[in-house]
């Protein structure tokens, strides 16, 4: 018996595609660092798990739908600290980001509507765009240009009678780029003259390096009945487990068609929306820490990165990725082969092959994304491993 043809078009993650390799690697004695996934080593914030452990009520029952008030609450105080107008009532609390992804598109597009997005863009993007029935077209951006966005009318040009929304995230995952006000202000004009929503992901919102500033699409007052805010505490906190995010919007027949879907999944976690709530009472010296430490480590990659013959790196602006072309014909085998084939000291490296960052797989055969969660010493070790890794794999395929 076959499942059906949407599930059978659905592709792995390129995050996690290689783990049956990486977990056969440990089993043979090997260690493994992980480099392709964004899954922080900071510590969560202790008032979490003292919310959790101070929860008193004698049956674990289901939360409201859209959220309890007191996270959705304090999820908007957060957004009007940094200049962002949200009330409580225009959020919803969601299973992770994803989950609001899910809902936005299932709101907004109908089957055969088209999502614009940049290459490359987040892999995980296309299990929903897959899901939904939304077809994917897309815009390139360059490592030569920083990823930048290219130029209104280049944007135009791929534009279509079913093109319904953009889909972008700022800063960016996997290429780290922190949009300008000025690019998010051409997104929105663009939007308003071909009557399209926005789909913008900013969960990496603190995390921007080298003086950068972050400007929010919701800074954009011309497109508030048209912008779906996605977010999450996963990066923000380091509380990735948790699984808390939230869809922010004004638009009320989008919130009315949330609404009904946040009723039809019947709630979010209870016992880790009261520790998520508490999160959002953390001092901003957390997150100035947390962002000099990513900022570190994001310096040690990529210095250890242009130290290797062949590569092609920009130094990322924003999130904790980076996005690296590698002079080898097929980054994916060269990932596979790291892990089955290769050791430095019986260690190894997982990372994520790009093709998986890309609409059309083979515009990223020769790129990577390097998620820098790790400590600094261990990233070394990491580039170490990636730069004597290259040496001998380009010496086996050149048959040497």
């Amino acid at each position: 018996m076959n499942i059906s043809k949407r599930g059978q078009g659905i592709e792995f993650s390129a995050i996690r595609m290689l783990t049956p390799y990486a977990d056969q690697a440990v089993r043979q004695g090997k260690k493994v660092y992980h480099l392709n996934i964004g899954a922080p080593d900071v510590e969560t914030p202790q008032a979490f798990f003292d919310a959790v452990r101070n929860f008193e009520e004698k049956t674990l029952a289901y939360a409201p739908s859209k959220g309890f008030e007191a996270l959705r609450k304090a999820t908007s105080n957060y957004y009007k600290s940094i200049g962002i107008d949200f009330d409580m009532d225009e959020i919803y609390i969601t299973q992770g980001a994803s989950e609001a992804l899910d809902f936005a598109l299932t709101t907004c597009i109908d089957v055969g509507d088209e999502i614009i997005t940049c290459d490359p863009y987040y892999s995980n993007y296309q299990t929903y765009l897959d899901l939904t029935g939304a077809v994917c077209r897309t815009f390139e951006t360059k490592v030569e240009d920083g990823y930048r966005l290219p130029a209104k009318k280049d944007i135009e040009k791929i534009l279509r009678p079913r093109s319904r929304a953009f889909l972008l995230s700022n800063p960016g995952n996997p290429t780290g780029a922190v949009y300008t006000k000025e690019e998010i202000q051409m997104i929105a004009e663009i939007a308003i003259e071909r009557d399209m929503f926005i789909i913008a992901d900013e969960v990496y919102r603190e995390f921007v390096y080298d003086g950068e500033v972050f400007y929010s699409f919701a800074n954009v007052k011309e497109i508030e009945d048209r912008l779906v805010l996605l977010d999450s505490i996963s990066k923000r906190f380091s509380a990735c487990g948790a699984r808390i995010g939230s869809l922010a919007c004004k638009n009320k027949k989008v919130l009315e068609c949330v609404n009904k879907l946040c009723n039809g999944r019947l709630s979010v976690s209870t016992l880790d929306q009261y520790g998520a709530a508490e999160l959002y009472n953390t001092d901003k010296s957390y997150f100035q820490e947390v962002n000099k430490q990513y900022q570190k480590r994001r310096d040690v990659i990529y210095q250890g990165l242009i130290d290797i013959p062949g590569v092609k790196v920009e130094k990322t602006k924003g999130a904790f990725y980076i996005f690296p072309e590698f002079p080898v014909e097929d980054t994916l085998d060269f990932a596979k082969w790291l892990l089955t084939d290769f050791e430095l000291g019986g260690e190894t490296v997982m990372v994520a092959p790009g093709q998986g960052f890309y609409r059309d797989p083979e515009k990223g055969k020769t790129k990577l994304r390097l998620a820098f969660v790790i400590n600094e010493q261990d990233i070394k070790k990491s580039v170490k491993i990636l730069k004597a890794g290259l040496e001998e794999y380009q010496r086996i395929k050149s048959g040497i």
